[in-house]
């Protein structure tokens, strides 16, 4: 069973690599359906809210049981990762969905099984590395140079990320609709900030693991949410006709 499963594993992680590129390549003609992006065509719909829970929870479920799984889940390194992945999607499945105006707003149930598709296995790549393919995150990992700058930078992404929900949360005051330019934080700069604070985690991530999973789940962020911010910064220069001229999709002083 551990040989088939290895083979398994490393079969998984490489088609995750090379589900990364398809995403990025069918994302440059496809604006994915939901948010300001809402349209038909998609199927049936449930509340946004519930969308939200049921795409990010296997995320957060799943890993902790693929986690505990693993006969190196005691391991301090190994704990402190786990906590940095809880910390991001017990938030995202538990917390955020609650506090975002306009949940009722309908979301294409393929939205959230797409994201299920992902999460799920995504989720056991990366944990199951941690407690059982890895060499190991015992407790000298935790001053290892490329944990502490990989758990640095995932810190800073999730504040820029939190911060920049929080600015979008409070646009529109208890029943108000439509759209208004987020100002504050980065939003100076860029016009995805949470997106840019997402991808600097899962950068982290990638760091602090040192490992092939790692560095999968960082390219795929990308390839998901830089087509994604490019085509929200292309929307509020068609919404907006005094929309920023100086601000760019996602990387400051970038693009």
């Amino acid at each position: 069973m551990p040989v088939a499963e290895a083979r398994f594993y490393e079969i998984l992680l490489w088609s995750w690599i090379g589900l990364a590129v398809l995403t990025f390549a069918s994302l440059q003609f496809i604006v994915a359906p939901y948010g300001r992006h809402t349209r038909g065509g998609w199927g049936p719909k449930l509340s946004s809210t519930w969308g939200w829970v049921l795409m990010e929870a296997p995320a957060s479920l799943g890993f902790a049981a693929f986690f505990w799984w693993g006969e190196r889940r005691m391991q301090p390194g190994a704990l402190a990762l786990l906590a940095l992945w809880e910390l991001h999607y017990l938030n995202r499945a538990f917390v955020f969905p609650f506090r975002r105006r306009g949940g009722e707003k309908p979301m294409p149930l393929a939205i959230p099984l797409m994201a299920i598709f992902f999460n799920v296995p995504n989720a056991y790549l990366n944990a199951r590395w941690l407690t059982h393919f890895s060499p190991g995150y015992g407790a000298a990992w935790l001053s290892d140079p490329r944990f502490l700058l990989g758990a640095a930078l995932f810190l800073v992404g999730l504040v820029i990320n939190w911060q920049a929900d929080q600015i979008l949360m409070a646009l529109r005051r208890p029943g108000e609709t439509g759209y208004k330019i987020p100002v504050g934080g980065l939003y100076r700069f860029i016009s995805c900030p949470n997106y840019f604070g997402e991808m600097l985690e899962w950068t982290g991530w990638a760091i602090a693991t040192w490992s092939l999973p790692g560095l999968m789940f960082a390219l795929y962020t990308a390839a998901n949410l830089v087509p994604r911010a490019r085509a929200n910064h292309a929307w509020y220069q068609q919404t907006f006709a005094d929309y920023p001229p100086e601000r760019k999709a996602v990387l400051p002083l970038m693009f």
